[in-house]
């Protein structure tokens, strides 16, 4: 049936099996593998007066057992391997037919056209789930808050790619991951590494306030911890000018020590080379530097 009708959508999902891989066919009807490694594909019950392809669709994998929840129209629709159940509808028309779906909570926005794409979004080692949804020229992020975070993006941006969470040329969406970034750019920052990059600054006006900042961070004997944060930072920095910067600064004040290690700098800068490599838009891998140390060169290579 598959050969005869084609594929005219596929999603790739996880269960307890491994990776599975569900299909929609030309006749409009379902067929599933729960691990694309022994591929085995078991064709879903029909959907009654399904005529066309659904407005959206996703897999659920829960207790080993994979099933389908599909819109039809104003319908909902739960498609198991023995029947096909409406579970939410609409009688009355109230609303119109559903496009796309991630349920959290409900959220009013002023946007009326339908969004262009939607995906989850959660922070790192937090419960805290939040949906981020692009149109042509917004993207948005609303969470159970009656608040909302908004970035306006310029013609050509694109939407979210799913996976790695980016749009155009502004980079990823994510929160500020390391306590370096947060403690040098924190408005009127007296962290040793904040005052180590005015230092720099100051020094290629040639004024005199880079001495004085660099005598402050001396006197506290924090010189070290200075250079290693503006190391660190730079890792988590997508803008190639703010990473050149604090590279700058690191290594304007590793002239003033003896005995500070070069390897964390060299390896920092080697490290930026290879992910603003592989950040370009004709490799296309947006990976944060966090990802990338937890994913491997091996791993990255093999990708």
């Amino acid at each position: 049936e598959v050969l005869q009708n084609h594929v005219l959508e596929a999603k790739v999902f996880h269960s307890e099996f491994g990776t599975g891989v569900a299909i929609l066919t030309g006749s409009h009807r379902f067929s599933l593998a729960t691990n694309i490694e022994d591929l085995k594909l078991r064709r879903m019950p029909e959907v009654p007066g399904l005529q066309q392809p659904p407005s959206c669709w996703a897999v659920l994998s829960q207790d080993r057992v994979a099933i389908v929840l599909l819109a039809v129209g104003q319908d909902l629709c739960l498609l198991d391997s023995t029947s096909c159940s409406v579970v939410v509808s609409d009688p009355r028309g109230g609303i119109g037919p559903i496009l796309a779906w991630e349920k959290l909570c409900e959220f009013h926005c002023s946007i009326r056209s339908p969004p262009k794409q939607m995906v989850w979004c959660m922070r790192p080692r937090s419960r805290q789930r939040a949906v981020v949804v692009a149109w042509e020229r917004q993207l948005l992020v609303a969470g159970s808050s009656s608040e909302c975070i908004q970035y306006p993006l310029r013609r050509g941006d694109g939407a979210v790619a799913k996976g790695h969470q980016t749009g155009g040329p502004w980079g990823p969406l994510c929160p500020v991951p390391a306590e370096a970034s947060q403690e040098i750019f924190r408005i009127a920052s007296m962290a040793p590494g904040a005052l180590l990059l005015e230092a720099q600054k100051e020094y290629e006006k040639e004024s005199q306030k880079a001495d004085e900042y660099l005598r402050e961070i001396k006197d506290q004997k924090l010189l070290p911890e200075a250079v290693s944060q503006c190391i660190e930072a730079a890792g988590h920095e997508h803008e190639p000018d703010t990473q050149k910067a604090l590279l700058r600064a690191a290594s304007f004040g590793k002239c003033f020590l003896d005995k500070f290690p070069p390897e964390s700098f060299v390896r920092m800068c080697q490290d930026l080379r290879v992910l603003n490599a592989i950040r370009d838009y004709q490799i296309g891998i947006p990976l944060t530097f966090t990802q990338y140390k937890r994913l491997t060169i091996e791993v990255l290579l093999d990708r």
